[in-house]
């Protein structure tokens, strides 16, 4: 009789329509891993600042269609996978996916496990690298609702994966193809941008960074013998409080007076949302264009592309508490 894995897919999540932005930001700002108050401090300054970011991200939302499209983004990858691993064993594999902050959420997706009565339970953060405050506050919230609804099947994490060869052979390939034209790499700098961090994170022990760095070398190996010109940049910032850096918008402007055209490569996002589709895409090219520099060329993210679905699988595979 073949046994049944469940693969928990998780992400952080977005906003599905308009007046949806402001209870999504206040279920982000209100995450204890995100703002680290007590309460009720914490509460009051999720609602202020849920308050105060609404409309500006409700602007930002309308940009790309009144929504994220995380969840569909998410749905090609979830379905991808499931019929990745169906195709690599005679067990039964079904792949779900839960959102930290907007639905589906965790609570729900519970309910849909328990229904399936796997026997065992394989939890995979889409974020290739670990911090508290993505992979680590996902982890806790599934635990607390597997808890209260008795989801007792035996379970295992995939932690992180931020150098694994698969994920960083993807995006390597994503840009020799995308720059396999260009006849001088020399005037092209990469930009390899990741989402920011409050530096108190970091300096309170957060591995993310850390891990941006070694997706970064590995990255960079597969272009050893071109010595392409790189940094490493992070954006997002939100706040007054003191992030990690450089910043991207600071290395756009310091290609620009070097004279240098860029390639913008997303290295710590698997799918498009906010952050790709209007920073990268619209906002950053834009101050490109202001700044005179010639060419800005955007690597997509890695998605459901077939090397990054199959190193996945991979990793489920390994990671079974079960034999065969």
């Amino acid at each position: 009789m073949s046994k049944k894995t469940a693969v928990i897919m998780f992400n952080l999540g977005g906003p599905d329509n308009l007046d949806a932005v402001k209870p999504f930001l206040f279920n982000l700002f209100y995450d204890p891993a995100i703002i680290t108050l007590p309460n009720p401090f914490r509460w009051l300054i999720a609602k202020s600042i849920s308050a105060k970011r609404a409309p500006i991200a409700r602007e930002i939302y309308k940009k790309i269609g009144n929504k994220s499209p995380i969840v569909e983004e998410t749905e090609k990858q979830r379905l991808a996978l499931e019929t990745t691993l169906n195709k690599s064993s005679s067990n039964d594999y079904k792949c779900f996916f839960f959102m930290r902050y907007w639905h589906p959420l965790a609570r729900d997706v519970v309910n849909e496990v328990k229904s399936y009565e796997p026997d065992e339970i394989i939890l995979l953060p889409l974020y290739p690298q670990y911090s508290v405050t993505t992979t680590g506050t996902g982890l806790i919230e599934w635990n607390k609702w597997a808890k209260k609804n008795n989801l007792n099947a035996p379970y295992r994490v995939i932690k992180d994966y931020p150098d694994h060869d698969f994920f960083v052979e993807t995006i390597a390939s994503m840009i020799k193809e995308k720059t396999k034209n260009i006849n001088n790499i020399s005037e092209y700098r990469l930009l390899l941008s990741a989402h920011g961090l409050p530096k108190k994170t970091i300096d309170s022990g957060d591995l993310y960074q850390k891990h941006v760095e070694m997706t970064c070398a590995a990255l960079m190996k597969k272009f050893d013998h071109e010595n392409i010109d790189h940094v490493i940049c992070y954006q997002s910032r939100v706040g007054p409080m003191e992030w990690i850096g450089p910043s991207t918008d600071a290395e756009i402007e310091r290609a620009a007076f070097d004279g240098k055209n860029i390639i913008m490569v997303p290295v710590a996002f698997v799918s498009e949302h906010s952050e790709t589709l209007v920073e990268l895409d619209i906002e950053y090219k834009e101050l490109a264009k202001k700044l005179a520099i010639k060419d800005y060329i955007r690597i997509d993210t890695v998605s459901d592309r077939q090397c990054f679905i199959d190193g996945l699988s991979e990793l489920v595979l390994q990671n079974r508490i079960l034999d065969d």
